[in-house]
């Protein structure tokens, strides 16, 4: 069967310099709502020929909508596809996903993994474990885990969402109903308190309740940015989650509040 891939346009925007400053234009976006194009020359100290190609790769992706002059927000909240969120936040990812998997028995153990580029750390992180079994219904994940010896992968079925490369829905949801799993890790577009665990698609968001449905305990794994986040669709409620580990650019205030709620929360350190 043939594997789909990333859409062209976000492979080309997908590692190095331009693609973290593509992010940085995306997220004076969603705060400012529009920006002119000088104004974003100006603070990214970018020429106005770099902005305006930036811009129209952005608009390509349907991620920005391009004014005279400038660009302003499709919507509060847009999904970043993951090849861009990919170069955010690696450090505190790396420690993230090393504080994941010491927490992990070393002997045989099954886990699940969802899509996202915290768990996709902790995928990596895996590289060294003797016996673990693997449910994801991530192509990326699938994929880092893969060459790895003491790692055994079973990839669910379903429906491919091109912004996350997750397949999601029904085929997906069987897979993971059908499996008993010891520890569920999930990435996360919002974690809070108040409103869960969530992220921006309703359908992965149902998927992934999935997984936490057949699991013994529920890992959240969040650089700091997610906490106190809120997205559109809830993955699980707050009583769920066993564990969250985040870095230490975490809002205190949330962390308390999660504390408060029965969550184990673990905070590492990312130069």
């Amino acid at each position: 069967m043939d594997v789909p891939v990333a859409h062209p346009a976000i492979a080309r925007v997908s590692s190095g310099r331009r693609a973290q400053r593509m992010v940085a234009i995306l997220d004076l976006i969603s705060d400012r709502g529009s920006i002119g194009l000088a104004e974003l020359a100006d603070t990214l100290s970018i020429s106005a020929a770099t902005a305006r190609r930036d811009l129209a790769e952005l608009a390509d992706q349907n991620l920005v909508l391009r004014t005279h002059g400038g660009v302003s927000a499709l919507e509060r909240g847009h999904e970043i596809p993951v090849a861009l969120r990919d170069t955010r936040f690696k450090e505190a990812k790396r420690a993230i996903a090393k504080a994941m998997v010491q927490r992990l028995p070393q002997e045989r153990y099954a886990i699940a993994l969802s899509g996202g580029t915290t768990t996709a750390s902790v995928a990596r992180a895996l590289a060294n474990h003797r016996d673990i079994a693997v449910v994801t219904n991530s192509l990326t994940i699938a994929t880092l885990l893969s060459g790895y010896a003491g790692v055994r992968v079973v990839m669910t079925g379903g429906y491919l969402r091109p912004q996350s490369l997750e397949l999601v829905g029904a085929l997906a949801e069987n897979t993971f109903n059908s499996v008993n799993i010891g520890t569920a890790i999930l990435g996360a577009d919002g974690i809070s308190a108040a409103t869960g665990v969530t992220t921006h698609d309703e359908t992965e968001a149902r998927t992934n309740r999935a997984m936490v449905a057949k699991a013994q305990r529920t890992v959240v794994v969040a650089d700091g940015s997610k906490i106190g986040a809120v997205a559109l669709a809830q993955m699980t409620d707050i009583s769920h989650v066993a564990m969250l580990i985040t870095d230490s650019s975490a809002d205190p205030a949330e962390l308390e509040r999660l504390r408060d709620a029965g969550v184990e929360v673990v905070v590492v350190e990312a130069s």
